[in-house]
């Protein structure tokens, strides 16, 4: 039976749709919004009890969250040399890159929080909003700096599931952080996009529709804070 992956165009879900399609697995993708309630729909709440995606429907169970699905698909399929086995010299690198990628996600999610999702925009704190922007732009600089040594991909034996976590996860920073301050990283960003499987995850995934904005700048101090 083909895998299900449970969805929301421009989520977390994008990696595991995109590390399919570097697998060359088949993958039917049902769509959800954000803030139209199919999040809390009874069927959903079955497949997903904390009614997030991604959900995977795969081998014959229901898996969550992004990064353990990452590694669960990297480790039940051959033929690939997205993830360094164990006892490589790269492997304790390629772990820890697989998981920095959620604490950028950390700062990005609440900053999507905080611009776009409050009902009522005065509920918005721009002392908050200003001190996650901070925090994510210090945790891209060191990013930043591993890519100095003119590496293609985080790990110097080439592209894996640790660049398909981060690239994701650039591309929502690339939201609140001017990447021109990061040229390394830019450059690195582009050549995730310039990926076929990357094309292909998101012509299947579709349109977005909670960013309306390329770049959301900091409000005025002024507001609630």
């Amino acid at each position: 039976m083909k895998p299900v992956l449970h969805s929301i165009a421009g989520s977390r879900s994008f990696r595991v749709l995109w590390l399919m399609h570097e697998l060359g697995e088949l993958v039917d993708v049902v769509p959800y919004q954000i803030m139209d309630g199919s999040l809390q729909a009874p069927e959903f709440k079955a497949i997903s009890p904390a009614r997030r995606v991604p959900a995977l429907e795969i081998d014959g169970r229901v898996l969550h969250e992004s990064g353990a699905i990452v590694q669960y698909l990297c480790e039940t399929r051959a033929g690939h040399s997205l993830m360094p086995p164990v006892g490589d010299a790269e492997r304790a690198e390629w772990l820890m890159w697989l998981h920095y990628a959620e604490t950028l996600g950390a700062g990005i999610q609440n900053l999507n929080m905080q611009h776009l999702f409050l009902p009522d925009p005065a509920m918005r704190s721009v002392t908050v909003m200003g001190i996650e922007t901070k925090r994510l732009a210090i945790a891209l600089k060191g990013l930043e700096a591993a890519l100095e040594d003119g590496r293609a991909y985080l790990l110097k034996g080439g592209f894996s599931a640790a660049d398909v976590m981060m690239g994701f996860t650039l591309e929502s920073a690339a939201r609140y952080i001017r990447f021109e301050r990061y040229p390394n990283m830019e450059a690195y960003l582009q050549r995730m996009a310039a990926r076929p499987a990357f094309g292909a995850a998101r012509a299947a995934e579709g349109p977005q529709e909670f960013y309306s904005k390329d770049f959301y700048d900091l409000p005025q101090q002024g507001g609630k804070s």
